[in-house]
């Protein structure tokens, strides 16, 4: 099936290509975003299904390692596995998935990820942004951040709760949605009932003290939708 996607959308310069490949699930509920594969290995063993490896530094001495690992938990686990930013790697190690933000969306070589049916997420921090997600055709879509966070240097303010609702009414059930951005366990109630497909988190998995009752704590939350 082939992308009939107009040549002159300004928002993501590279949009002519196949479709992107599917999730083999769902995305959701939970959805962490760690920066070493030892966190992969523990929450797919703890039956986390969906995970993000994002490592900042490009500079990371066993860069090339931690994503092949990473890659081949996932395999082994099942599990839907994405590699934030570093697409060139990904795509040549056969990465279930990839995440890419607003900067690297515009080099990547997205013919290249969707001919390797390999799935694509993308960021998105403003409604224009999200209108060029929408064009791309992901295999789903991160809307952040949601509330403040002090992992990731943010050149737009919080969208908040309400934000969050109208970038979902805008997608439109589409495709699987993902908000990211300070949210915690206190804030994942009100989160999830805005009816997004996914809750990523970081620092709740990265800094709990006793990873396997955070995880079944979330999973509380996540029973309720109203």
């Amino acid at each position: 099936m082939v992308n009939t996607l107009t040549p002159d959308v300004k928002k993501a310069p590279n949009v002519t290509h196949s479709t992107f490949a599917r999730m083999d699930g769902p995305i959701g509920p939970l959805y962490p975003v760690v920066d070493d594969v030892a966190w992969i290995r523990r929450l797919l063993a703890a039956g986390v299904k969906t995970v993000q490896l994002r490592i900042k530094d490009p500079a990371h001495p066993a860069l090339r390692e931690q994503i092949e690992e990473a890659i081949h938990l996932g395999r082994t686990c099942r599990a839907q596995v994405f590699i934030n930013d570093y697409w060139q790697l990904a795509l040549d190690l056969g990465a279930y998935g990839i995440h890419l933000g607003q900067d690297d969306l515009k080099d990547a070589d997205l013919a290249a990820i969707a001919n390797a049916g390999i799935r694509l997420g993308v960021s998105t921090r403003t409604a224009e942004e999200l209108a060029g997600a929408l064009d791309i055709a992901p295999s789903y879509i991160a809307i952040g951040h949601i509330y403040p966070t002090p992992t990731k240097d943010m050149p737009t303010p919080p969208q908040g709760i309400d934000q969050l609702k109208k970038h979902l009414a805008t997608v439109g059930g589409r495709f699987p949605t993902v908000a990211i951005g300070g949210i915690d366990l206190k804030r994942a109630p009100d989160v999830w009932q805005t009816g997004v497909s996914a809750v990523a988190v970081v620092r709740a998995v990265t800094q709990s003290a006793d990873l396997n009752r955070t995880l079944e704590a979330f999973s509380d939350v996540f029973e309720v939708r109203r």
